[in-house]
């Protein structure tokens, strides 16, 4: 039975509901039409990462447009050995068979088929009934894998292919395992791309095609699809992955149509939820080209698609061997645990706090004497969701077999570490760092300090630390001078990702014990086999957020402005924290209010310029029925008024007497160590003395006092830092 006719019909279906899917000029392919003959045809694929199943729908459909006539090229643009026990207990084997068994012309690799490293994706590539393309990769010097093939199609038109692999793949995949392989990047990748442009054009080519595992995320940008197409002339078609877009979140990032000049750009998601179609015919003079993804839920839906019974025959037999060894609970989850990539690689989340926790109680049982825990967000690929765990959940979370690995690094390299591997948040990181045992604040406002890449990396060295704030290491307070023990994973201890820092430790070896075996193990005999609510249903402050443009992380107030931020004591400015700006009487009162409870106020309000309902009405209603302020006049609050040094202690000291159930006594007289102590109003020189007395108030200058000099905001945090921590 010939499906074209019904495949065609989705086609139209979909060009006819997003339209921008085919360029200006393109004309859609008449749904009645069975005959394809003069059709080329590119069904291609992407980030298939172990969804196996998907894999007898796209053999059904080359095998159907080639039965109604169409020249078709079936095309995967990388990372399809890795992400599923389905493929990854084999090192990729399976994946390979079920390619051949599909038909595949020609791959290219991604990042993620160098995770068990360039020898054994040598020996994928010559059970590949494909080639495996990748101009970019050389090993020694020379090609580490084939740069490109031309097909011929019946018509003959010459239809060249090249590969191109991510440069992050030089830290995205173990280092120790890719040694001698590089990765040419930024313009290098550019000019080997419009290199291998020119050679098939000059081999004869009527259309070119690449198969880019590039991607469009931020954090790739300068390797990025996108950014190579601007660079780059003659390509056709860009048949993209490693960002795991569809032609949907393509189109978003380009101009709607989806095409970078004159070049289409095209991908399909993750796990094979689509089969990405272009269709290509020739006209007068040029050729008119349409892409679109069609969804394969839809298409194995579809009474009339039948899927390919050998090749669907062979994954559910692939997919019944890891059920039988790994399909047995072994636990239980009270919660679902969150392993979602936007989550993982962005934010604490209480699955990455999970795995962090395993970490450090097996290097503690090893006898091990362990600071901390460090593990990357990009490891973590999947969620488990509340019910029954399984090997295989694990194994789907954390499919690299990692080990863990141990490191010595002093405070200061450990900051390094964490500023590179947040350098983009909150933009997705694979080295986003989930943790236990630290805890530590990133500023988001401020741009990453960097001025040079670190080896054969295409990431940052911070050239300063602006971002980061560790707060405590161990349970204590962070000291950038002292030796951590972090215990981590063998790739991030190679220098895996952005951390640099680890590999260049002097001090550094390998556990030998695989991640997800701990992870098993610790909730087997830790937890007593239940994750469950009351320890990971929420994650618990390990890392926390603020964004402000105007507060760096070495500012003698940015400890402060962390602290008044996360307890909510105070709030921004807009984009930034204005650390210098003065603080006026509202201000100040309804943090008060905020410290107290906020609680309802009962009273009149005494004072005519302060209006009802405004943000701090309340605020200055309940300070005044508490005798913590009289008011410049009785009958004027003057809220907009900046506040002095002295009123600023006044305003506290009355807050303190209202917090104390005893009456405050102040000890002696601290103001005849300052110059200016004549300068103090008789109504502040006790809230004066006081405030000096336990350390919440020092001179502006060695001393100078300035009590009517006006109390700036990143003063005032530092106050309530020191007043609330007493």
């Amino acid at each position: 039975m010939k499906r074209w006719k019904k495949l065609s019909a989705l086609f139209l279906a979909v060009v006819m509901a997003f339209a921008l899917a085919i360029p200006a000029g393109a004309a859609p392919i008449d749904p009645a039409e069975e005959d394809m003959t003069g059709h080329i045809v590119i069904l291609h694929t992407n980030d298939v990462h172990g969804g196996i199943a998907g894999y007898a729908a796209v053999a059904a459909a080359k095998e159907d447009l080639e039965a109604d006539g169409a020249y078709v090229l079936l095309l995967d643009a990388g990372d399809y050995i890795q992400g599923d026990p389905t493929v990854s207990v084999s090192q990729g084997e399976t994946a390979i068979e079920l390619m051949n068994r599909a038909g595949y012309d020609a791959a290219a690799p991604g990042n993620h088929e160098f995770d068990y490293g360039y020898d054994n994706l040598k020996k994928l590539e010559a059970q590949a009934d494909f080639p495996i393309l990748a101009a970019n990769v050389q090993y020694n010097e020379g090609s580490a894998l084939e740069d490109r093939a031309i097909f011929t199609a019946p018509d003959g038109t010459k239809i060249g292919v090249f590969g191109l692999d991510t440069p992050e793949t030089a830290t995205k995949a173990h280092p120790a395992k890719i040694q001698g392989v590089t990765f040419l990047a930024g313009q290098d990748l550019f000019d080997c791309a419009q290199a291998q442009v020119d050679a098939l054009k000059a081999d004869g080519c009527d259309l070119i095609l690449c198969l880019g595992h590039l991607g469009i995320d931020a954090e790739s940008t300068g390797n990025r699809s996108i950014d190579l197409l601007e660079k780059v002339k003659g390509i056709d078609v860009f048949l993209d992955g490693h960002s795991h877009s569809t032609l949907a979140d393509i189109q978003a990032a380009t101009n709607k149509n989806a095409t970078v000049g004159d070049t289409l750009l095209t991908s399909t998601g993750t796990k094979l939820a689509n089969i990405g179609m272009v269709d290509i015919t020739a006209g007068e003079s040029d050729y008119t080209i349409s892409a679109i993804n069609l969804p394969v839920e839809e298409l194995l839906a579809d009474k009339d698609f039948t899927p390919d019974p050998d090749v669907a025959a062979r994954a559910e037999a692939i997919q019944k061997e890891i059920d039988d060894d790994y399909g047995t609970a072994f636990a239980k989850t009270e919660v679902d645990l969150n392993g979602e990539k936007a989550q993982v690689r962005t934010s604490e989340t209480n699955l990455g706090n999970l795995i962090a926790d395993a970490m450090l109680w097996q290097a503690n049982t090893l006898g091990e004497e362990v600071d901390a825990a460090v593990t990357n967000g990009g490891s973590i690929r999947a969620s488990i969701p509340a019910g029954d765990v399984t090997k295989k959940d694990i194994n789907t979370v954390l499919p690299f077999g990692n080990t863990l690995y141990m490191v010595k690094v002093t405070g200061a390299e450990l900051l390094e570490a964490l500023e590179a591997s947040t350098y983009c948040t909150p933009e997705s990181i694979g080295g986003f760092p989930q943790v236990a045992g630290l805890e530590f604040t990133i500023n988001t406002g401020v741009k990453f300090d960097t001025k040079e890449l670190y080896p054969d990396s295409t990431y940052g060295k911070p050239a300063s630390i602006n971002r980061v704030t560790i707060q405590s290491v161990g349970g204590q307070a962070f000291d950038p001078k002292q030796t951590y023990t972090i215990v981590t994973n063998d790739f991030m201890g190679a220098g895996g990702d952005t951390y640099y820092a680890f590999k260049a430790s002097p001090i550094g070896y390998d556990l030998g014990v695989p991640v997800d075996e701990v992870v098993m193990d610790y909730i087997t005999a830790q937890l007593k086999g239940v994750v469950s609510q009351a320890q990971y249903g929420e994650t618990d402050g390990r890392i926390h957020t603020i964004s402000y443009n105007d507060v760096k992380a070495g500012d003698w107030f940015n400890q402060a402005v962390i602290y008044v931020t996360l307890t909510g004591l105070m709030n921004g400015t807009g984009d930034g924290f204005s650390p210098n700006s003065a603080i006026d009487r509202a201000m100040l009162v309804t943090v008060l209010y905020r410290m107290a409870g906020s609680p309802a106020v009962t009273g009149e309000n005494p004072f005519t310029d302060v209006p009802a309902g405004t943000w701090y009405t309340d605020a200055v209603i309940w300070a005044a029925e508490n005798d913590i302020t009289n008011g410049t006049t009785p009958t004027n609050f003057s809220p907009t008024t900046p506040l002095t040094r002295e009123q600023l202690a006044t305003f506290l000291y009355r807050f303190a007497e209202f917090e104390s159930p005893e009456p405050i006594e102040v000890l002696g007289d601290n103001l005849g160590d300052f110059i200016d102590s004549d300068k103090v109003a008789d109504y502040a020189k006790t809230p004066m003395n006081w405030a000096i007395e336990t350390n919440l108030i020092g001179g502006t200058a060695p001393g100078t006092l300035s009590p009517q000099g006006t109390a700036t905001r990143a003063q005032v945090a530092t106050i309530l830092m020191r007043y609330t921590a007493e």
